[in-house]
């Protein structure tokens, strides 16, 4: 069993940048893939970036070249660092985790990740 505690969301201006943190505080999660999610009010979650067990990485097409995931196995943390941050950034952002570890076709789907933090909300003001 992995519990995930996402922190370093908040306020921030239009072109700052956050690093969001995801620990694992039960659990660890050396062999799961991770990812980032993030849901606006009254918007689907949808998919932010995934890092593989072995740490290859993948994001989605709004955050590519802002945004950069990472983990540290000896610490149980994932990251999220996020740069030249718009307004539209501004959600509720989720870290889960999958335990096949790889990255698949189906790995963009909140569906498919057995453990979920309760979130940090980041606001990006204009």
């Amino acid at each position: 069993q992995v519990r995930l505690v996402e922190s370093g969301g908040g306020l921030v201006q239009a072109g700052g940048s956050l690093r969001l943190s995801c620990a694992a505080a039960e659990g660890r999660f050396s062999g799961y893939a991770l990812g980032w999610f993030r849901q606006a009010p009254g918007k689907e979650r949808e998919f932010v970036a995934h890092i593989t067990s072995s740490g290859g990485n993948s994001y989605a097409d709004s955050v590519k070249g802002r945004f950069t995931i990472s983990r540290d196995n000896a610490k149980n943390l994932v990251y999220l660092q996020m740069n030249s941050l718009k307004p539209e950034d501004t959600a509720l952002y989720f870290c889960a985790a999958d335990n096949r570890g790889g990255l698949y076709s189906d790995s963009r789907r909140p569906g498919v990740y057995n453990h979920w933090g309760q979130g940090t909300q980041v606001t990006v003001s204009s």
